[in-house]
């Protein structure tokens, strides 16, 4: 990885999903290929407070994110690990059923840039079934990619998301994809001033 920072971004790539176990941990991440388009805007609320006859105080809490994924089509697997659906036994159908709640997972992703790729995960994701499009087919095919919105919360230890940096170890890049990224005791206890 280059020690230059990134000026820019663009190319996101490598999207995968990790389903979130009862007790917090989760399981391996699974890749989903065709990533078209992440688009995420921060959910905050703002508090103002007057006092003086001025603006004494403003906070803005950020609690996460919320927007859409797109991708060239999901999975049959992240249909029946996120959303539920279940594989008819014979036919091999996916047959999908009303009021299941969806599984919330990790979504880890990569971002190209012009000096690295920087790789994202959201901690704990909830996402809307995809919609389904259909288009005739003209004189060109153009594929039409398949897109579900996401929310991103923060865990109970507050938090959202991690992401690598130009300093990130190689030991941490190599393992990006093979389990959700959680940071070490010490760290963790470092962050909280511990």
């Amino acid at each position: 990885m280059s020690e230059a920072e990134n000026s820019v971004q663009f190319g996101l790539k490598n999207v995968h999903y990790a389903t979130m176990n009862a007790d917090g941990s989760y399981k391996t991440p699974v890749h989903v290929p065709g990533a078209v388009n992440l688009t995420l805007k921060e959910e905050s609320s703002v508090t103002k407070y007057y006092a003086d006859n001025v603006l004494y105080y403003v906070s803005n809490n950020g609690s996460g994110y919320s927007g859409d994924l797109e991708m060239a089509r999901f999975i049959n697997q992240m249909l029946v690990d996120i959303w539920h659906f279940i594989e008819h036994q014979t036919d091999h159908t996916l047959i999908e059923q009303a009021g299941v709640e969806p599984s919330k997972f990790a979504l880890l992703f990569e971002i190209d840039g012009d000096a690295n790729s920087s790789m994202y995960v959201l901690y704990a994701v909830t996402a809307g079934k995809p919609g389904i499009t259909g288009e005739t087919k003209k004189d060109t095919s153009e594929p039409k990619g398949q897109s579900c919105s996401i929310n991103a919360q923060p865990l109970s230890n507050g938090r959202i998301s991690a992401r690598t940096t130009e300093k990130t170890p190689k030991s941490v890049i190599d393992n990006w994809y093979k389990s959700v990224y959680i940071p070490s005791v010490e760290q963790a206890s470092a962050e909280q001033g511990g």
